[in-house]
């Protein structure tokens, strides 16, 4: 598994670099945003940690560069840094980051934490299976999803590996009101670390996908107090 490490303070960054080299991670380092930016265009990590604080470019900038970016699969981004407070954990989740870590932090939870994050692509297997409703058709063998609406032509839907196994779930149960802890258990297991406000980011990035009009959601639909649903009808 290939991590690429984004953190000014060298001496920070080495410790990162070491304690995971030591579990047997390949990792590459870059000190600054517009580093890392070359870097994930030459070699997609399959995980970033991404210092918030960065000279030039700051790691908010970054994730959302990468994540605005088409590629075949998604890294998992953690965000370390010294910022703790609740509106800059969501600023943060909100740009597309999986995780969120505060400095100063324990060597041995960042490894847990990368682990549980990298295990959730381990855990992605095929299917031959087709799931269809009125206006989806999932393959999931091949990993491919389309949306047709009645005005337009197949549309082929770029999504990421956590979007497309989101609208799997949402597919599969029509109707079915999803709490937060629910669909990031059906997502990750016991694999999660974080918060479950990081659900509101994917479904976000997810409506911004597949609705028409992702302000005025036809398919996800929020249930006040609860959760989410599928609608297709």
């Amino acid at each position: 598994m290939e991590i690429l490490i984004v953190e000014d303070e060298r001496e920070i960054a080495q410790i990162i670099q070491e304690c995971l080299e030591a579990e047997g991670f390949c990792c590459r380092v870059c000190y600054d945003g517009y580093s890392a930016l070359r870097v994930f265009a030459e070699q997609q990590p399959d995980l970033i940690i991404l210092d918030l604080r960065l000279p030039g470019m700051d790691g908010l900038e970054v994730c959302t560069q990468i994540r605005q970016k088409p590629v075949t699969n998604d890294p998992y981004i953690l965000m370390l840094t010294s910022r703790g407070e609740e509106i800059d954990r969501i600023i943060g989740l909100s740009t597309g980051a999986d995780d969120y870590y505060v400095k100063p932090f324990s060597p041995r939870e960042l490894v847990a934490r990368v682990r549980a994050l990298l295990r959730r692509r381990l855990r992605e297997g095929g299917h031959s299976e087709l799931l269809h409703t009125k206006s989806f058709t999932i393959n999931l063998e091949q990993h491919i999803a389309s949306r047709h609406l009645d005005s337009e032509s197949p549309k082929h839907l770029d999504l990421s590996t956590s979007e497309f196994k989101l609208l799997t779930i949402f597919v599969k149960h029509p109707g079915r009101v999803w709490e937060r802890g629910q669909l990031i258990e059906k997502l990750w297991g016991d694999d999660f670390f974080g918060e479950e406000r990081v659900i509101d980011t994917h479904i976000a990035r997810l409506r911004k996908k597949i609705e028409p009009h992702p302000n005025k959601p036809r398919f996800i639909k929020t249930v006040v107090g609860v959760g989410y649903k599928f609608e297709d009808s």
